[in-house]
């Protein structure tokens, strides 16, 4: 399996971007799909979340409401939409898989993650 986020870059606060997770090689074994997140200077953190089977998704208190996960299942791919960024979201955003929707919501519970994109959000 393979993973490649895209689609970072610099907005000002309360701008939108769109990230995307392309991904190749897929099994039955990898159910969801994740959005996490390592701040500057801080720990990775969970950020969305998205069963690759039901379309159930499951967000972090701090982007529910901002941000909306999704899916092409056509197109082996995820998206982060991200609306009305703060610089606190300021980070380099990892996707990654895990066997199922509760596991995605943990780093530990991840199975794969791909390279990061950065995403810089100026005051």
């Amino acid at each position: 399996v393979q993973l490649q986020a895209s689609g970072g870059g610099l907005v000002q606060a309360g701008g939108s971007l769109k990230l995307t997770c392309a991904a190749s090689g897929l099994t039955t074994k990898s159910d969801a799909l994740a959005w996490f997140r390592r701040p500057p200077k801080k720990a990775r953190e969970f950020v969305a979340a998205i069963s690759w089977t039901s379309g159930n998704t499951y967000y972090a208190d701090s982007v529910q409401g901002r941000f909306t996960i999704s899916k092409d299942n056509s197109k082996n791919t995820m998206y982060l939409q991200m609306e009305s960024l703060k610089p606190e979201d300021t980070a380099d955003y990892y996707c990654g898989t895990a066997q199922s929707l509760g596991a995605a919501t943990h780093a530990y519970g991840m199975d794969l993650w791909g390279p990061g994109t950065q995403v810089t959000v100026s005051s």
